[in-house]
């Protein structure tokens, strides 16, 4: 079991950034892929940053490269989503995601998610 906690969100002005924080628990947090996904109003949940278990792979969605940078510390047991340059199409809940590595794109647990809001 794995249980996870996000901080970090809140109210932002367009151009600013935020970092979100992904607290887990357990301790096999290394064994892990960690993602961080985003739902709008009304829209579905999007994929945005996923790392691998040992932090030597990365992707991003199209929407965000160049802006967001995903990252993990096994030894705090916390991923990071360190968000600039943001914009208000930004704006959604943001949740991090773990995925045991040998399945890497089957995220069996979730955070509560926080608030991110960028106003223009």
């Amino acid at each position: 079991q794995v249980q996870l906690v996000e901080y970090g969100g809140g109210l932002v002005q367009a151009g600013g950034s935020l970092r979100l924080s992904c607290a887990a628990s357990g301790h096999t947090f290394s064994r892990y892929t960690m993602g961080w996904f985003r739902q709008a109003p009304g829209k579905e949940r999007e994929f945005v940053a996923y790392i691998s278990w040992g932090g030597g792979r990365t992707s991003y969605a199209d929407s965000v490269k160049g802006r967001f940078t995903i990252s993990r510390d096994n030894a705090k047991n916390s991923v990071y989503l360190q968000m600039n340059s943001l914009k208000p199409e930004d704006t959604a809940v943001y949740s991090c995601a773990a995925a045991y590595y040998t399945s890497p794109q089957e995220y069996s647990y979730w955070g509560q998610g926080t608030q991110v809001t960028v106003s223009s």
